[in-house]
């Protein structure tokens, strides 16, 4: 889940809509690679050789980001990582649930990889626009529904997961299997007796609103809620379930990715409470009551309902990160991952990255030029009354490009990995030396846009917008700054 500046107008609008699959990240077709690989076989035995492979990638800074954001992508693709975690068939049936941005590419994963003779059924929420447009549902049923703000479909078809498992009946042959990824909090909004779909749409936007982070919102949601927060699972059993998880939060905690729908809940309901009051949150009267008096409270660790169930995550950001490091190290430049769990207000984030990156580009501290500095995370962005239109990638780059005040030597990108900032249509922004300069002459004040929550306007303005579409994953936010 992620604050946007255009929360507040989700509900009206839903999602995104549909748009082009990202292409692959795969390193042997990049251009960027393709020139560094030129550049080393003309010299592969001369002393020079390692230099000209650095050289390479740095005459398009942007090519370069914009490869290395493919390949963390490219590593959280469910088609190419769920095979490998699936358990042999029962013999009895088998069940798929789940939801997320993900969902649609786990599901179509889940459908090639299972063998025909083997019994299965199933349904999974996604968001709209999401499943993959070569995926033509057979045995698994795709529902799609609004995000970050839930609607009336989101609603109905996490009522109908929950009549599916009742009506299941399941025997000790048969089996779980449910698909997780990020967004799923908002495509299963169930409400928690007594409460609507109003309610829920409320609070979220607040929440989204607050600058809370993502395991504090979840926390919220999870007890608002007639399915998050292990009630899934207690409704799975005796069933044994598998989870499979697509992370999209900062240390992978299963109980806070999609508010952890078949995970023991180890918060409770003063716990959603205390969040509330701290981000001055407003409740139904109902929910203020049933919170505080533990009505709403969640399975926790240890209840018999998740006996032999297994969760495992299948792709991580360290994971993508990881694997955009090993990219430009490929191509001969130094890369360093910073941390996956960074959290925090977009915009200061980015100004403690253009912080170091100013000290690499003046100084050579702490690191040596030219290197990448990757890092990902969740950061927040907390609104003002009437925000302009952006996310939390484009927020810390305008953030980090202030701080930078046009250093020379220093380019970078963000961009969340399903390809969405928020509920705009673009997955991120980069940022060059001349992102000030060239933004002042368009008569922009990149100030008072950051403070606006207004950054789509200057980078759409600029032509610095990455556009992807759906990239069928989320694994969250992918930051890269190269310093040369």
């Amino acid at each position: 889940m992620s604050s946007t500046s255009d929360a507040a107008r989700a509900a009206a609008s839903g999602a995104a809509g549909p748009a082009a699959s990202l292409a692959s990240g795969d390193a042997s077709s990049s251009p960027v690679a393709s020139s560094a690989r030129s550049a080393s076989s003309n010299a592969a035995d001369a002393p020079e050789a390692t230099d000209a492979r650095t050289r390479a990638p740095l005459d398009d800074p942007r090519a370069l980001l914009k490869h290395l954001y493919r390949v963390a992508v490219d590593r959280a693709l469910p088609g190419k990582i769920l095979a490998g975690h699936l358990p042999p068939p029962p013999k009895g049936r088998t069940l798929v649930i789940g939801a997320g941005k993900g969902g649609g590419s786990m599901a179509q994963a889940m459908e090639a990889a299972w063998p025909a003779s083997a019994p299965m059924s199933g349904l999974v929420i996604t968001r709209y626009g999401h499943i993959p447009p070569d995926y033509q549902p057979r045995r698994i049923e795709m529902v799609e529904a609004a995000h970050p703000v839930p609607d009336a479909a989101g609603e109905r078809a996490a009522a109908r997961m929950m009549q599916l498992v009742r009506d299941f009946r399941p025997t000790a042959d048969d089996q779980v299997i449910c698909l997780i990824s990020g967004g799923g909090s908002a495509l299963m909004p169930l409400p928690a007796p007594g409460l609507t779909l109003a309610d829920k749409q409320a609070v979220n936007r607040a929440l989204l609103a607050s600058g809370a982070n993502i395991a504090e919102m979840n926390c919220v949601r999870k007890h608002l809620s007639a399915i998050k927060g292990g009630r899934l699972a207690a409704a799975c059993a005796p069933a044994k379930v598998l989870t499979l998880m697509i992370s999209d939060v900062p240390g992978d905690d299963p109980q806070v990715i999609a508010s952890g729908p078949t995970v023991p809940d180890a918060t409770t309901c003063a716990d959603a409470l205390a969040i509330c009051r701290r981000y001055r949150i407003a409740l139904p009267p109902q929910a203020v009551e049933a919170l505080e008096r533990g009505d709403w409270e969640t399975p926790k660790p240890g209840d018999a309902c998740f006996d032999g169930h297994e969760q495992r995550i299948i792709a991580a950001p360290r994971q993508s990160l990881l694997a955009a490091a090993e990219a430009a190290r490929a191509l001969g430049l130094t890369a360093h991952v910073l941390s996956d769990e960074i959290e925090g207000e977009s915009r200061e984030v980015g100004r403690v990255h253009a912080a170091l990156a100013r000290s690499v580009a003046r100084h050579g501290e702490p690191f040596a030029r030219p290197c990448l500095i990757l890092s990902g995370g969740e950061t927040t962005v907390t609104l003002v009354p009437q925000p302009g239109r952006g996310g939390r990638a484009g927020e810390f780059v305008l953030g980090c490009a202030i701080a930078l005040d046009g250093q020379e030597g220093v380019w970078g990108l963000a961009a969340d990995t399903d390809g969405i900032d928020g509920v705009e249509d673009n997955a991120g922004a980069f940022l060059s030396p001349s992102t000030l300069q060239r933004a002042r002459a368009l008569g922009l004040k990149p100030a008072e846009l950051l403070a606006a929550n207004n950054g789509y306007a200057l980078f759409e303005a600029l032509g610095d917008l990455l556009i992807t579409g759906p990239t069928q994953t989320n694994v969250n936010d992918f930051r890269a700054l190269l310093i040369r």
